[in-house]
């Protein structure tokens, strides 16, 4: 997979990238609120909640392959521990991006409901229903939401610092 343009990132990590972004930024607040949606029309929230995160697993995979088949454009000159700490947050939202969903996945699977992916598809589990290991992975799920809310918070204030701050080309390498 090559790529010539030496300012920003191919084009395909450009399209994970943010089609990622806006699934999560779907996700995450219809999995914040399904506690308080009334009963009838939970099952609907948590079929999207649910779909729409499974997706988020599937194409983090594959933007990882992008990320390991193609080159990364040259970062702005920045304080060493600047980039350190860019490339912990940038790794660390991977990571979660992908357990948040395997998490969800499994613990939907303990609490004896297996996933349909958008009604359609089923899909296979490891786990079948585990009630003593629901909750552990319940509550798994939730720290993670919580990490990468506050990832996804210093990721795009890293993003503005550069933008409006450093005046640097920093952004326009994901635009």
């Amino acid at each position: 997979m090559t790529h010539d343009d030496t300012t920003g990132y191919h084009p395909l990590a450009r399209a994970f990238h943010w089609l990622v972004a806006v699934l999560v930024f779907a996700v995450w607040p219809l999995g914040a609120v399904i506690e308080y949606v009334k009963d009838d029309a939970k099952t609907s929230f948590y079929l999207w909640h649910e779909s729409l995160g499974f997706t988020v697993l599937w194409l983090m995979l594959a933007r990882l392959c992008v990320r390991f088949l193609t080159r990364r454009p040259p970062r702005p000159a920045m304080p060493r521990w600047q980039a350190g700490l860019a490339d912990s947050v940038q790794w660390a939202l991977y990571l979660a991006l992908i357990a948040m969903p395997i998490s969800g996945f499994l613990a939907t699977n303990a609490h004896g409901f297996p996933l349909e992916w958008f009604g359609l598809l089923p899909v296979w589990s490891p786990i079948g229903k585990a009630p003593d290991l629901a909750p552990v992975l319940s509550s798994i799920h939730g720290w993670i939401s919580w990490t990468i809310l506050a990832l996804v918070i210093t990721h795009v204030l890293g993003a503005l610092y550069h933008r409006i701050w450093r005046h640097d080309d920093l952004l326009s390498r994901m635009l």
